[in-house]
């Protein structure tokens, strides 16, 4: 299959065995909460419909591998017709071609790089072994990329694809600059740290009243109408419902990496699941049904018993990204359907919806450093402003780490070699605006 894996790593598989304990019965409620409200049959009715998609959805991804995740240039996301916008929509993910040219990222990494070198003691990552996902969020390349004037005009375009009730005067798509990691991965070394999983919470989807709503459609038997894209009730969702090192506390419309470098398939790259509204729905419902006896009726969604007498939420742990894993969620066909995205050149960038399952490459044989700055599509909302505040206060305190990533790190970048701070922040008031600087 052009695009899937050729051999399935040894990532996690997700049994009954490896789960959140459930040792007073809060996950059982939890079920039967959500059963309350909406009731088995409305449950069995989306299961049913949700697996049947998938058998059609999973065999057109499965027939065209990489080719399944769009790639556009970047000057026509502002011109495309309502059609290929609605076909990215429904995606969920794309590449967008030059988003900044070839010879500034090249420069962007060399700063970073540099960076990097110079205060190398001080710099730490993840995994702790080989830390190549950088704890850095100040650096000057970073703080250029988020606020160049072609990223804040894509995530503001990104960000209006999400709607509000048309009463809302509290959201837009302006871009707040949510700040991240950086990533510079060397090849050679296996990383085994990132199998497919969905960001913003897990267990938060099912308990959150708000994060639990925006998924009403699925939940009351009527999963075609879930829109992923609606924001009245997602923007009010507690993703970080449940304390944990994975959670971020803002809505990110588009997760994104914008590359510093090339990287291709096997170079440590992504890989995704380009199909947004059928992966979150099964997700959704899986906890509610346990397969049947008879392995040979795995993939038939009619012999799943409905059945919530067990605390057991596949894949899913409160301080953790939502996981999933070929057993645990067989009808989405992980092996056959999380494809490589398309390779990158340095200036390219990626987007994938929030709810979309991603997962990066075990191994990167290439030969040069595969380098990438996590930059999303961040609308302005309550909740996001108010994240943002307290952000830009880390920002301000001398380049502190920002309240998503850890409020016990003391390290401030005030103290690196090449620190520059606000005169960093590029694109005038617009950019300062989106770094939440007049909050």
């Amino acid at each position: 299959m052009p695009g899937a894996l050729k051999t399935w790593p040894s990532w996690p598989e997700f049994t009954t065995l490896k789960g959140e304990e459930d040792l007073n019965g809060e996950l059982i409620q939890y079920k039967k909460d959500i059963i309350a409200i909406y009731g088995e049959e409305a449950i069995r009715k989306s299961w049913l419909e949700v697996c049947k998609d998938l058998e059609i959805i999973t065999d057109e991804i499965a027939d065209k591998g990489t080719s399944a995740i769009p790639e556009i240039q970047y000057d026509e996301m502002f011109t495309m017709s309502d059609e290929e916008k609605q076909r990215l929509k429904d995606t969920g993910c794309f590449v967008v071609r030059g988003l900044v040219k070839e010879e500034q990222a090249n420069t962007w990494f060399k700063d970073l790089k540099e960076y990097v070198a110079d205060n190398r003691a001080n710099v730490g990552g993840w995994p702790a072994a080989t830390p190549f996902v950088l704890r850095l969020y100040w650096s000057p390349t970073q703080l250029a990329i988020r606020s160049h004037p072609n990223h804040l005009r894509l995530q503001k375009e990104l960000n209006s694809w999400w709607h509000d009730s048309p009463n809302s005067t509290t959201t837009s798509s302006d871009p707040l600059s949510y700040a991240d990691a950086v990533r510079i991965r060397p090849p050679g070394i296996p990383f085994f740290g990132l199998g497919p999983h969905i960001d913003a919470g897990s267990l938060s989807r099912w308990v959150d009243p708000s994060y639990r709503k925006h998924y009403e459609y699925i939940f009351s038997g009527n999963p075609s109408k879930h829109d992923c894209y609606d924001m009245e009730t997602r923007k009010e969702a507690k993703q970080a419902h449940f304390e944990g090192e994975a959670h971020s506390t803002v809505l990110r419309a588009f997760q994104g990496w914008t590359a510093l470098t090339p990287a291709g398939k096997q170079e440590g790259s992504l890989l995704l699941y380009p199909n947004v509204k059928a992966s979150i729905a099964y997700v959704l419902l899986r906890p509610f049904f346990s397969p049947p006896s008879n392995e040979e009726d795995l993939l038939d969604a009619s012999k799943w018993k409905f059945d919530i007498s067990h605390g057991w939420f596949p894949g899913t742990w409160k301080r953790r990204s939502q996981c999933a894993s070929p057993s645990s969620h067989p009808h989405l066909r992980l092996k056959d359907c999380m494809v490589n995205i398309p390779a990158m050149k340095a200036g390219d960038s990626i987007w994938w919806h929030c709810d979309m399952l991603h997962a990066v490459e075990v191994d990167h044989f290439g030969e040069l450093d595969a380098s990438v700055a996590y930059v999303a599509a961040t609308p302005t909302t309550e909740e996001n402003k108010a994240y943002m505040k307290r952000q830009s206060q880390a920002f301000l305190n001398g380049g502190s780490v920002p309240p998503d990533f850890g409020l016990s790190a003391t390290n401030k970048e005030s103290t690196f070699k090449g620190w520059v701070g606000e005169k960093g922040i590029l694109s005038g008031e617009e950019g300062r605006r989106a770094a939440g600087l007049y909050l």
